[in-house]
């Protein structure tokens, strides 16, 4: 049996560990492969515990009091290197990552944890800790020697040489490759190994849930770059994944090539994110133009098109077309009939601009002055189309819904500010939106905190109370029924 150590500041924290380690059993079997060794709540108790206790396995909390989690196991490492530790943390951050790689840790995890996500760290932690040689330091083995502590530090001749030799490495000159999936790691990376082994000399490790190859021979870096991305792209496709690569280095220095590879990886892992931000960002625009006050609108409209236009300006001219012609189409229904000319529509109305002018402005000031006009052509037309498509009340009991929707709102509150009965509100829901009241306040409490999940700054009890459920049970409840999959798993 084998005894874990849990550090963290927060008690529920600390009971939700404990409880899933005592319900821990190996697959088909009864005995529990682990027993609780203690808890402790700061660097310096985890310091006096570990040295009391020698635990086989540590979940440490990154951010506790005194000394961190960190400096705890750059203190510990050396004298207990057969030590398990797995790193939890509320965000995951890239310069943490690249300390805690030389300190051999086996995991990271995002708090919140899911029971299935610390289940399987268990199980990888158990086959880790049985796989260690009797009595003989993990490090004896030159390759996760080399993988998880000194590829990340500069080496001397000597010790590079020694790895060459060991690891059958042929050429004096490498690079490294970062790839981060979001699962099954192991088994990916080695299928990717074995991908690259075709036409590469490649050795690989999964370190903090990434799959790190070491390409060793003096190739072309572009040349490598190019192929291998593609080789990712139709192996990983039914994945949601990312990939650094470092430059080309010579062994002693190969810790250049694994911060430019975590660098890239934390880059592309930033512009995802803005990506997902922009896309949401275009749905929202897209359902409430015309449904809630125009000054919401306004501001929405403003936070997709200025973190674009910082960058690229014929970029993001292109984008705005985009958007513009999709904002057309919901609203005019220009391009849905075949054959239909986008000058003229049906009943002799003309299309108040043209998309394709946004590319013939010349700079920033042209831009605000073509989107602040037609801007407000296209939320008129909306107003006038969206309210005129559904009765009065309901256009405003909908955009009372929107901005109360955290709050206990009920029927009759929503009837009040429609100055309708409740039953009369009702019908039309079933008639306009084909779905009732709860059906629509659910539906639009759950989407905004699938939004809000994506994004990090609170936690899945905080997000349930912000988007008005006072039950973060039964809101975890819901969340499932409708999107299939617990709030904890979608993050």
């Amino acid at each position: 049996m084998f005894s874990i150590l849990i550090v963290d500041d927060e008690e529920p924290v600390l009971d939700s560990y404990e409880f899933m380690i005592h319900g821990f059993t190996e697959y088909g079997k009864e005995e529990r492969p682990f027993a609780l060794a203690g808890k402790a709540r700061s660097g310096y108790e985890a310091l006096k515990l570990i040295h009391e206790t020698e635990p086989d396995l540590v979940f440490m909390d990154i951010n506790i009091p005194g000394i961190d989690g960190l400096s705890v196991l750059e203190d510990v490492h050396k004298k207990y290197p057969r030590m398990v530790c797995v790193l939890s943390t509320a965000y995951e951050r890239f310069d943490l990552a690249r300390r805690a790689i030389p300190l051999g840790v086996f995991a990271y995890l995002v708090k919140p944890v899911s029971k299935k996500t610390f289940f399987s760290t268990l199980e990888d932690a158990l086959a880790q800790l049985r796989s260690l040689p009797p009595e003989s330091p993990e490090y004896d083995d030159p390759k996760p020697r080399l993988f998880r502590r000194d590829i990340w530090v500069p080496m001397d001749e000597t010790r590079w040489e020694q790895y060459r030799k060991a690891l059958n490495l042929p050429s004096d000159r490498a690079l490294v490759m970062l790839v981060e999936m979001e699962r099954d790691q192991t088994l990916w990376a080695g299928r990717i190994a074995e991908e690259l082994s075709y036409r590469h000399h490649c050795t690989y490790d999964v370190i903090l849930n990434r799959g790190l190859f070491l390409v060793s021979e003096d190739c072309n870096p572009a040349v490598f770059r190019q192929k291998t991305l593609a080789m990712l792209e139709e192996l990983l496709h039914a994945l949601s994944w990312y990939c650094g690569i470092g430059g080309l280095c010579r062994g002693p220095e190969l810790y250049r090539s694994c911060s430019e590879a975590l660098a890239e990886l934390a880059k592309k892992r930033r512009e995802t994110g803005v990506w997902d931000r922009e896309r949401r960002n275009i749905a929202r625009l897209r359902q409430k133009i015309g449904l809630v006050p125009p000054e919401e609108i306004k501001a929405l409209f403003a936070a997709l098109w200025e973190p674009l236009f910082a960058g690229d300006f014929r970029a993001a001219k292109i984008r705005m077309v985009s958007l513009f012609t999709l904002l057309l189409e919901d609203i005019f229904g220009v391009w849905s009939v075949e054959n239909r000319n986008a000058e003229n529509l049906d009943n002799g109305e003309v299309l108040p601009f043209d998309p394709a002018e946004i590319m013939e402005l010349e700079d920033l000031g042209a831009w605000k002055r073509w989107a602040e006009l037609n801007f407000d052509k296209l939320l008129l037309k909306a107003n006038l189309e969206r309210s005129g498509n559904y009765p009065l009340p309901l256009v405003k009991a909908l955009a009372f819904i929107r901005g109360h929707y955290p709050e206990g709102v009920q029927l009759g509150d929503a009837a009040q500010a429609a100055m309708v009965s409740a039953a009369h509100l009702s019908r039309l829901f079933t008639e306009h939106l084909k779905t009732g009241f709860s059906d629509y306040l659910t539906e639009l409490r759950i989407g905004e905190a699938e939004r809000l999940l994506k994004e990090p700054g609170l936690t899945v009890k905080e997000i349930a109370y912000a988007v008005g459920y006072q039950d973060p049970n039964y809101f975890s409840k819901t969340f499932k029924r409708i999107k299939g999959i617990l709030p904890t798993e979608l993050r």
